[in-house]
């Protein structure tokens, strides 16, 4: 299976277990299972789980979430998971932080809770306070509330701006097995092809190349543009690249060679590049944004997750004659003040704690691990990643397939054992805590999923 394969979709057919199962109990620093896996009284709240949403909101493990401090996740029995999942690369700053609860606690004690977009101060100290952040070539933030909102608008930005000097100007270009999020134009320009059954009517004019893996040259671009046109795409009438900084089902990377050749083919071109940093940005990858680490510039970057450590804020960050576009750029929830100020104090706490610099430092940690326990599996077992975000590639047994179904069991192992993994459904194990996460409990959760995997392979 190669990795685009690997990424277009999912498969559910392993069903994590929902009886109530007696495991080996757990007592150290940072974990505590004392209860059966499930607990008996989660039962009747999965149950009315399942049968008043879609089935798609069972698929992860059943863990009944009480509460969640920096990187542990509690439930009401008293046991306790490190949590590996920052609650899907949203809690860069960890779970509640005190800063960013008495920011949101002094927003809602003010009685303010909804302003539409009329003028608000902690707005504007957020805008101003990413824009001190953020390379100096984005100069405009607009703030939305969804990461898909900020796909669909990054989509809008583009073509206004092709369609300036060429009304047939609207092409995009993304990469197959790229997840840019679940709207219609999002999942449209994404590369994940098993997600977009119910569409119909594609767009035409956006195309995907296939994902470059690490040995990718300025020439592998330049082959894949060529491939393009000779299934008849006109490049003239290409507008943008949209890149998701890294793949985020595995968290894998492109060459900086080829970056660095979109780059250059877009400068020109008069072509713009798009990065999705909604799953990278805000230190994630051990830098401000994932794409830094391929030394070039952005002209759109959108933004989600992690830039507020909890609550729903995204935002498009862009140059002034890309953003100063349309007088309808506005959004009923963008902006809203309690999500501004819980995002003002995540970055403030970001800066204030170090947390990207820790991202870098804690990921060479996390490697060096994740290192051992492929060499223990060389036929079975890739890695990738950089920072706090990496993915261990489980194949098949004589194969060079992934094994989706074992990786699902080493998460559900994991989980009986103490620690939170997210369900991918690729045959990848995705680790990412947040960045406050102490080195010792960073260990001790690797050692968990090493254990995992030895009792899942044996």
């Amino acid at each position: 299976m190669t990795l685009n394969d690997a990424s277009t979709g999912r498969n559910d057919a392993y069903k994590f277990n929902l009886i109530p199962k007696e495991v080996p109990k757990v007592n150290t620093k940072y974990r505590k299972i004392i209860t059966s896996i499930p607990p008996e009284n989660s039962i009747p709240i999965l149950d009315d789980l399942r049968k008043y949403e879609p089935e798609s909101m069972s698929l992860e493990l059943p863990v009944v979430w009480d509460r969640a401090e920096n990187f542990q996740v509690f439930d009401k029995n008293g046991n306790c998971w490190i949590d590996f999942s920052s609650g899907t690369f949203v809690v860069n700053a960890g779970h509640r932080h005190p800063k960013i609860c008495k920011a949101i606690n002094e927003t809602v004690d003010n009685n303010f809770l909804h302003n539409y977009y009329f003028p608000s101060q902690i707005r504007a100290k957020l805008v101003k306070k990413l824009h001190d952040m953020i390379p100096e070539n984005l100069n405009k933030v607009f703030l939305l509330t969804t990461g898909a909102e900020a796909t669909e608008c990054s989509i809008k930005l583009a073509r206004i701006h092709g369609r300036k000097t060429n009304p047939k100007r609207v092409g995009i270009i993304s990469f197959l097995g790229a997840m840019h999020g679940k709207t219609l134009g999002a999942l449209m320009v994404g590369g994940k092809t098993k997600e977009k059954h119910w569409i119909v009517n594609h767009d035409p004019d956006m195309y995907h190349l296939p994902f470059p893996d690490e040995s990718a040259t300025a020439e592998t671009f330049h082959s894949d543009l060529e491939s393009l046109k000779n299934q008849g795409v006109d490049l003239s009438t290409i507008t943008a690249f949209m890149i998701e900084s890294y793949h985020g089902w595995g968290a894998l990377f492109y060459s900086k060679e080829y970056i660095k050749a979109i780059r250059q083919w877009a400068n020109e071109n008069q072509i713009i590049v798009i990065f999705d940093e909604i799953q990278s940005g805000f230190g994630r990858t051990g830098k401000l944004f994932a794409y830094e680490h391929y030394d070039v510039e952005a002209d759109l970057v959108c933004c989600g997750k992690g830039i507020s450590s909890g609550l729903p804020l995204s935002a498009v960050l862009g140059r002034t004659e890309l953003i100063d576009v349309d007088p309808s750029l506005n959004s009923t929830h963008g902006g809203n003040p309690i999500c501004c100020a819980a995002t003002l104090a995540s970055l403030e706490v970001l800066e204030d704690e170090n947390l990207i610099h820790e991202s870098a430092r804690k990921g060479l940690l996390l490697e060096k691990e994740l290192i051992k326990i492929k060499n223990k599996y060389p036929d079975r077992i890739n890695i990738s990643g950089k920072g706090l975000v990496f993915a261990i590639h489980v194949k098949k047994f004589g194969k060079k397939e992934y094994d989706v179904e074992i990786v699902d069991r080493i998460i559900e192992k994991s989980m009986q054992k103490g620690v939170l993994l997210i369900r991918t459904g690729t045959g990848t194990i995705k680790i990412g805590p947040p960045l406050t996460i102490f080195d010792d409990a960073l260990l001790e959760g690797v050692s968990v999923i090493d254990e995992s995997i030895s009792e899942c392979f044996s």
